[in-house]
């Protein structure tokens, strides 16, 4: 029985299996019919649609990114996917739909992402109001990211419903709402009271259920050994006389101590100098007390005024609080002789005046020799990661500038491909975009290695720099100064013009010797600048 059993079930397989092929065959011999579809198969498979099976359909909207996902479940009468899977269909609209039936159509704008080290901004201004049209290419607002102030453009066109976030806000996550827009300006009206559904749809975290006390398990605790007894000393002989040891009596003598009002804790009470201490020094805690409270209650209040973090400030504490904490530092000084340089920048300038362009610095030089050092040792132009150190092909020289707001490093990108005077002009710019706080994030991103020269403007001869991640190295410039140096005979001295320059680098990447290699590249250039024309 059991054998005829398997007999049928094996033959209705052979059934199943002789339909599909049969709807496959009727597919390929027919050029004129749509392509095979799952349905296809099902009905040539079990002879019937499989939509005849669905009952429900629920669609539910789930906010992503500040857009509106529309998500369709189809299901089954017996409450099972169909096929075994859940059959689903996922898009990402570009407006956002509101799953709230009272409110139209509409856009929710997060806050943009415009560094790789942002997670928060600041709103520094609003360039449009509500109810302004919008159109795409359009500035809405300023935003101050943790590197510079950034113009947020519009993407789509439309009207601005609702400002979320006021200007002057500040650390506002990266993706939270800012703004609304809608399509219709009729529409604009509704969004009065309009709160984000990100915060006003969001659950309240479910408490946690106290776990129940454990148990207390009763231990039987080990009599503990009787005490010993402390001898307590004996009270002193009664009569006139006070027993006392010659050192406590010396040292009462000298402090002007009475024995009578001290109670000895010697052998048959006897005073010791022990005794003569803890007194002195019970008296002297209060003698010192008094004076320390009125001279605490006349102590004048400081004056002080807090200045609040700016975002360029919070970002640079945290990247260089981290550089100092997970980078091994090392620093290696030289003198260089700028003598050269000197006179051949006088000669470049010269041409520059007659030709109507801009003078040459001297830190444009020092870019120039530090992006062909570069080049010449790229193993300091490299940085570190978890699995491997990766070694730069492209020369982009970060140069410090300082502004009133914080401390900015634009970035000459292939420097060592520029001439002097386009490093010249670029840095030009980029330094007053800094102080404008108008750099934007391809102004920064991308360097492989930073000059910081406090020489120049600030005349301090030398210093060391922090590595600013994820660089391997930065270069200290000091100032250039006069010395009296030997001279070829024994009795003959010159005087020549030095820069000294400190090199700080990641251990973890730059050995000792490539940094001094680098160094001696770099001073090859700054002491024969006609090479860097080559």
């Amino acid at each position: 029985m059991a054998y005829a059993s398997r007999i049928i079930n094996h033959s209705k397989k052979l059934s199943l299996l002789r339909r599909e092929h049969a709807a496959t065959v009727r597919y390929f011999s027919n050029t004129n019919r749509a392509p095979l579809n799952r349905e296809d198969t099902f009905n040539a498979r079990f002879g019937y649609s499989p939509l005849e099976r669905i009952s429900t359909c629920s669609i539910g909207t789930v906010p992503v990114c500040g857009f509106s996902t529309t998500r369709t479940i189809l299901s089954s009468a017996m409450g099972r996917p169909i096929f075994g899977k859940e059959f689903s269909c996922s898009m990402q609209s570009a407006r956002g739909i509101s799953s709230g039936s009272d409110l139209p159509p509409h856009q929710e704008i997060g806050m943009p992402s415009l560094s790789p080290t942002m997670t928060e901004g600041n709103i520094a201004r609003w360039l449009k109001k509500e109810g302004d049209k919008v159109a795409p290419g359009e500035v809405l607002c300023e935003v101050e990211t943790d590197k510079a102030t950034v113009e947020m453009e519009c993407m789509e066109e439309g009207y601005l419903a609702k400002i979320v976030k006021a200007e002057g806000s500040k650390e506002i996550q990266v993706g939270e709402v800012i703004a609304i827009t809608v399509e219709d300006e009729e529409d604009i009206g509704k969004f009065k009271d309009y709160t984000p559904s990100s915060t006003a749809d969001a659950a309240p975290p479910k408490a946690e259920p106290t776990p129940a006390p454990p148990k207390e398990e009763k231990v039987e605790q080990p009599s503990s050994p009787p005490e010993p007894k402390a001898s307590k000393p004996s009270s002193p002989p009664t009569g006139d006389r006070v027993f006392a040891s010659p050192l406590a009596r010396k040292l009462a003598e000298d402090n002007n101590v009475p024995l009578t009002n001290i109670k000895g804790t010697g052998p048959e009470g006897r005073i010791v100098k022990a005794d003569i201490d803890e007194y002195l020094a019970s008296c002297g805690k209060g003698a010192t007390a008094k004076p320390s409270k009125s001279t605490d209650s006349k102590a004048p209040a400081l004056d002080y005024v807090d200045i609040p973090h700016s975002q360029i400030r919070k970002v640079t504490a945290s990247r260089l609080a981290f550089s100092k904490q997970t980078i091994p530092h090392y620093y290696l000084t030289v003198d260089t002789c700028v003598d050269k340089l000197m006179g051949l920048r006088s000669q470049l300038n010269s041409f520059q005046e007659a030709s109507g362009g801009k003078r040459i610095s001297v830190n444009d030089l020092v870019v120039k020799a530090a992006a062909l050092a570069l080049r010449k040792v790229p193993q300091c132009n490299s940085s570190w990661t978890d699995d491997n150190i990766r070694q730069f092909k492209n020369v982009n020289i970060n140069v410090a500038v300082q502004t009133e707001n914080g401390l900015y490093v634009p970035v000459v990108k292939d420097a060592d491909k520029k001439g002097l005077s386009t490093i010249g002009e670029e840095v030009r710019l980029l330094a007053q975009k800094a102080k404008e706080n108008s750099l934007k994030p391809e102004d920064y991103e991308g360097g492989t290695f930073t000059v910081s020269n406090l020489g120049g403007p600030f005349g301090i001869k030398q210093f060391c720099a922090v590595v600013n991640p994820p660089q391997a190295a930065i270069l200290a410039v000091g100032s250039a100064g006069k010395r009296v140096v030997p001279g070829n005979g024994a009795d003959q001295f010159n005087i020549a013009s030095y820069m000294p320059v400190t090199l700080s680098c990641d251990h973890r990447v730059v050995d000792g010797a490539i940094g001094a290699e680098w160094l001696k590249a770099f001073k090859g250039y700054i002491e024969n600048p006609e090479s860097m024309l080559l």
